[in-house]
């Protein structure tokens, strides 16, 4: 029920102050309210809505989720959520994206643990 063309809106707005300028193009799920959004807020920026274009942003989400699944024991979404903002950080700082290890590093590292 709030997934209107308001609350798309709003993100819009938000995720544009967060980003500083314009992007050239953005890519949403097939919600239709985000389409309309678009139109109002930036009507010059192209707009790909398509079942796969958004699987890059998703699968960067999956360690999360993981772990997500695998702390289910926590008594409250409160608890999880303190975890999980302070999980993210740490993750993003000490485990290296896989666009920057090499194949050979990655056989490195593994036998030197042997």
């Amino acid at each position: 029920s709030r997934r209107n063309t308001k609350a798309a809106k709003r993100l819009l707005i938000r995720l544009m102050k967060k980003q500083g300028c314009l992007p050239k193009r953005i890519v949403t799920d097939k919600l239709r309210s985000y389409g309309a959004a678009r139109r109002q807020v930036m009507p010059v920026v192209e707009h790909r809505s398509h079942k796969g274009l958004n699987n890059r942003a998703e699968n960067s989400h999956l360690p999360l989720r993981k772990r997500e699944r695998v702390m289910q024991g926590f008594r409250s979404p409160g608890g999880l959520q303190r975890f999980v903002s302070v999980f993210s950080a740490v993750r993003n700082l000490f485990v290296p994206p896989h666009s920057k290890r090499s194949a050979i590093a990655i056989h490195l590292h593994r036998l030197r643990a042997i």
